[in-house]
This record gives C-alpha cells, sequence and structure tokens, in this order.
C-alpha cells in the first residue's frame, strides 16, 4: 500500500508534489485544531466559567452560614409570662385588633386578625421573630379592599 502510494506521488510532476505536501500540511493542521486544540480550548472556557460560578456560590453560601449562625448566637430573651398574652399585648402595641386568641397545647397560641394592611403585618411578625415568637402556621386571605386577614399559629423559640 505505502510502496504504490511512493510510486504514485514519484510520478507526479514537481508543481503537483509541492501541491499536495501544501494540501497534507493544510489537512494535518486543521486536523489539529479541530481535533485538539479547539476542543481543549472549550474545555478550559467552560471549566473557568464553572469555576468561577463555584466561586460566587461559595461566597453566597459563606454569607448565608454566617448569618444562620450569627443568628443562632443571639437569642433573644426568655419570655416573660404566657405567650397568648404576650401575643395580645403585642398585637395592640402594633394597632392589631385580634379578631381570637387561643393558647394550644405545646405553648403555641392561634390568633386570628379581621383585617391588617399585608406590609405593616409583616413587619409585625418579623418583630415577633426578633422577640424570640416564631410563626409555626400561617394562612393568609385576602380581603379584597388591599387588606388581609391572617390566622398564625405562633410558638416561641425554642419550644
Amino acid at each position: 500500500m505505502i510502496a504504490n502510494l511512493k510510486t504514485w506521488f514519484d510520478g507526479r510532476s514537481l508543481r503537483e508534489k509541492r501541491l499536495l505536501l501544501g494540501m497534507a500540511a493544510l489537512a494535518v493542521l486543521t486536523l489539529l485544531w479541530g481535533g485538539i486544540i479547539r476542543p481543549v480550548t472549550d474545555a478550559l472556557s467552560s471549566t473557568r466559567e464553572r469555576y468561577a460560578g463555584a466561586v460566587v456560590r461559595l461566597g453566597s453560601t459563606q454569607a448565608r452560614v454566617r448569618t444562620v449562625q450569627e443568628l443562632q448566637q443571639s437569642k433573644p430573651p426568655a419570655l416573660t409570662g404566657p405567650l397568648d398574652a404576650i401575643v395580645r399585648s403585642r398585637a395592640d402595641a402594633a394597632g392589631f385588633p385580634l379578631a381570637s386568641a387561643n393558647a394550644l397545647a405545646n405553648d403555641r397560641v392561634q390568633i386570628a386578625i379581621n383585617s391588617a394592611r399585608p406590609a405593616a403585618l409583616l413587619g409585625w411578625i418579623a418583630d415577633l421573630e426578633g422577640a424570640g415568637i416564631l410563626v409555626d402556621s400561617m394562612n393568609v386571605t385576602n380581603n379584597g379592599d388591599k387588606t388581609v386577614a391572617v390566622q398564625l399559629t405562633l410558638k416561641a423559640r425554642g419550644r
């Protein structure tokens, strides 16, 4: 096979030999570029992008972990008195008239508010959580007049 190819090549004129060698060199360069250089370059680029994304996710996760650790270390003062009385007084202070407030088992209290502005309600709930009173469950219903009705089950942190 190789002997036949050499015989064929030797039978070509000098100009044809140069053209064939140039064509072979270009074919080798094209195969090297398309088969090795381009895939390696694409892989490196993809790896750099994945690495950058991983670094961003790591930083975000570390920030969240620090936030959680800070929250775990900053414990609110212990509640003084029954939970339902504390929630009732905080609701009155915030201007939310309670439709009902029932003490439940396991130091929980269930409350209902018939009408509240959503932003003010969420701010009040955040204040409760800052004081160590957590939302166990929440059901919010739109009243249709830019207010909501809410039923909350609250519990003290750590109980």
